[in-house]
């Protein structure tokens, strides 16, 4: 499936949930589908979109988080695997968009052909972690894991297409770092603490 058919699917984890997007494609994509001020779009920090998540999930147990992080910028920092695993945030469900490559820096190949992501996850503590690659299997994936029996942490590990040479890209985050801050901060003003 294309990103953006795995961002409609999705919906169910999109709103009204925190939601912090990985930087490149994924946040641009995500800003293009279904932008929202409770989503944080990542504008660099390759890697970090799952510490975030983990943070604000902490901070705020009663907010439900979704992170949607890639699968290269997964592989940058692995470690975030086990560190959202040993705090076992009920709400959070962590989306791996894996497209085989680096789409944002001209497609250069990831390993995640080699390394099992959703076995990965299992084996850091996540509660779940499911492997998908068709729209129906996620979209009912996603209604269950945003339902409020669902137990985080969540894994699920999306097979999309990488980009095709010559595909237009959504636009750049049209906001600027400090008003993505704020937009976002003030959308969390409205959750309870």
């Amino acid at each position: 499936m294309r990103l953006q058919e795995a961002l409609e699917s999705l919906r169910p984890l999109l709103a009204p949930r925190a939601v912090v997007a990985a930087n490149g494609h994924i946040s641009r994509a995500l800003q293009a589908v279904a932008d929202a001020p409770t989503h944080f779009y990542m504008i660099g920090s390759m890697g970090l979109a799952s510490s975030i998540g983990l943070g604000l999930a902490l901070a705020r147990p009663s907010l439900p988080v979704t992170v949607l992080d890639g699968d290269g910028n997964l592989l940058m920092n692995l470690g975030a695997l086990a560190s959202v695993a040993a705090a076992a945030p009920r709400r959070l469900v962590h989306v791996v968009l894996d497209n085989g490559v680096y789409g944002s820096t001209g497609s250069q190949r990831t390993i995640s052909d080699r390394v099992d992501l959703a076995a990965l996850a299992v084996a850091a503590g996540y509660r779940s972690s499911t492997r998908l690659a068709t729209p129906r299997a996620l979209r009912n994936q996603a209604e269950v894991l945003s339902g409020p029996d669902a137990a985080g942490p969540a894994m699920l590990v999306v097979e999309v297409e990488p980009p095709v040479p010559g595909e237009v890209v959504p636009p750049r985050v049209a906001l600027g770092p400090r008003a993505l801050r704020d937009r976002f901060r003030a959308s969390l003003g409205a959750w309870e603490s």
